[in-house]
C-alpha cells in the first residue's frame, strides 16, 4: 500500500510550515498512522508543533534529517575519495571533510529520506514541509536533470576512467576514481529517480501556501506552472491569513476589500483547483491542539487525504503530447526538438523530455498553448514535408 504523499510549498513567510503542520496533525488525529517531514534546512517545524522530534502525539511522528549521518549512508564511497584527493593534494584531513560536505545536501537527502519512509509500509500519511518556492522547484527538477546526465555521461565516464586513470596516478599523483565510486553515483541517481517515481505519483500531490497580496499570489500562479511543466500534481490552494470581514474597522475594512479582491483573482487563476481559506488568528498556533482546530477550520469537511482525481499534468498517446501548463502565456513558452528530446521552456524553467520510442521516431507536425494547455502533435515523416509554426489562440489548427 502506498502511502499518501503530500507536499506543501509557497513564498518564504507564508505559512507553509503551519499548514504542513495542522494537515499532519489533523491526520494523526482520523487515526491516520501519519509522518511529518521537512526539505527546509530552517527545521521550524518542531517549533510550531512546540515538541522535539520523535512521537509527537498518539499516531503523529515528526522527523528531522541527520544530514551528515545519511550523507555517508548514500554517498560515502564519493566523499570518501574526495577527501582522499584532497589530503593527497595537501590539504589537512579537517579542510576535506568540510568541502565534501555538498551544498544543498541536506535538502537532497531529506528527498531520499522521504523515499525510504515510503518504502516502509507503516505510514498513511506522509507530510513534507518543503523549502520557500525556488528553492523546492530546484530541488524537485533535480533528479529528472540528473537523470539525463547521467545516463548519458556514466557509460563514457567510466570507460574514460580505466583509460586515463594509469596517467592520472603517474602525472597528477592522485588517485583517479574506482568502480565503487562509480557504482555510488549510479546508486544516488537510481534513488533519485525513485524519488522522483514517487512524487509524480498516483498518492503524491503538492499544495501551495500563499497570503492574498498581489506580490505573492504573482509567484504562486508562476510556481503552478512550473509544478506541473515538471510533472508534479497540484491538488490544492491554502489562502492564509484572510481578514474575518465582520464587525471591521475602518483601517481592517481596506484590509478585507484588498484581500477579497484578491481572493477573487486567485479563484480565478487557479480554478478548478480548491482554495481553503484560513482566517488570521488572533495568535500563531503553536502545539497540537491548536494546529488541529486549525486543521479542521482549514479544510471545512473536505477530505484532504483522498488520492487526486485529476490526470498527471504530462499526457501521452500514440500521436500527441498534452502538457499543463496553466498561467502560462504564449510568450512564456517555448518548444526544440533535438534528435529523441523535446525541451519545453516555461518562464525561467526548462524541461528535457525523453520522448517515448512511439514518438521519437515520428516528426513534429504542429504545436498549440490554448487555455493553459500545450498539445503537440505528431506524424509519420512521409506525412509532412516540415514542422508547423508552434501557435496559440483560439483556431483549431496552428
Amino acid at each position: 500500500m502506498h502511502p499518501r504523499v503530500l507536499l506543501f510549498t509557497g513564498k518564504g513567510g507564508v505559512g507553509k510550515t503551519t499548514a504542513a503542520a495542522a494537515t499532519a496533525t489533523l491526520a494523526a488525529g482520523r487515526g491516520l498512522k501519519t509522518l511529518i517531514v521537512s526539505t527546509d534546512t530552517a527545521h521550524s517545524l518542531a517549533d510550531a508543533l512546540g515538541v522535539e522530534p520523535g512521537e509527537v502525539a498518539p499516531g503523529l511522528h515528526l522527523h528531522q534529517v541527520d544530514t551528515q549521518k545519511t550523507l555517508e549512508r548514500h554517498w560515502g564511497e564519493l566523499q570518501e575519495y574526495a577527501k582522499g584527493v584532497l589530503v593527497e593534494l595537501g590539504l589537512d584531513e579537517i579542510t576535506s571533510e568540510e568541502i565534501t560536505v555538498l551544498p544543498g545536501a541536506e535538502e537532497v537527502i531529506a528527498l531520499l529520506e522521504l523515499r525510504d519512509h515510503a518504502r516502509e509500509g507503516r505510514w498513511d500519511v506522509i507530510v513534507v514541509d518543503c523549502a520557500p518556492t525556488a528553492e523546492t522547484l530546484r530541488l524537485l527538477a533535480l533528479p529528472e536533470a540528473l537523470d539525463w546526465h547521467v545516463t548519458r555521461l556514466m557509460p563514457l565516464g567510466r570507460r574514460i576512467v580505466k583509460l586515463v586513470s594509469p596517467f592520472v596516478r603517474g602525472v597528477a599523483h592522485v588517485s583517479a576514481p574506482g568502480d565503487e565510486v562509480m557504482s555510488a553515483v549510479e546508486r544516488f541517481h537510481r534513488g533519485l529517480m525513485e524519488v522522483r517515481e514517487l512524487l509524480t505519483g498516483s498518492h503524491a500531490s503538492v499544495r501551495l501556501v500563499l497570503t492574498p497580496e498581489s506580490v505573492v499570489l504573482a509567484e504562486a500562479r508562476r510556481t503552478l506552472t512550473s509544478l506541473n511543466l515538471y510533472g508534479y500534481r497540484v491538488d490544492g490552494v491554502i489562502a492564509n491569513r484572510v481578514f474575518p470581514s465582520g464587525g471591521a474597522d475602518e483601517w481592517r475594512a481596506q484590509w478585507v476589500q484588498a484581500q477579497s479582491r484578491l481572493l477573487a483573482e486567485a479563484e480565478q487563476s487557479f480554478a478548478p483547483l480548491p482554495i481553503h481559506v484560513v482566517p488570521y488568528l488572533p495568535g500563531e498556533p503553536v502545539g497540537k491542539d491548536a494546529l488541529a482546530e486549525l486543521g479542521a477550520a482549514m479544510y471545512a469537511g473536505s477530505d484532504p487525504f483522498a488520492a487526486p482525481t485529476a490526470p498527471p499534468p504530462l499526457r501521452l498517446s500514440a500521436d500527441e503530447l498534452t502538457l499543463d501548463l496553466p498561467g502560462a502565456e504564449r510568450g512564456d513558452v517555448d518548444l526544440a526538438r533535438k534528435g529523441e528530446e523535446l525541451i519545453v521552456t516555461a518562464g525561467p524553467y526548462r524541461r528535457v523530455l525523453a520522448l517515448p520510442a512511439a514518438l521519437a521516431r515520428r516528426k513534429i507536425s504542429g504545436a498549440a498553448l490554448r487555455d493553459g494547455v500545450l498539445r503537440v502533435r505528431f506524424v509519420e515523416p512521409n506525412e509532412a514535408d516540415s514542422a508547423l509554426p508552434f501557435s496559440s489562440g483560439s483556431e483549431s489548427e496552428p
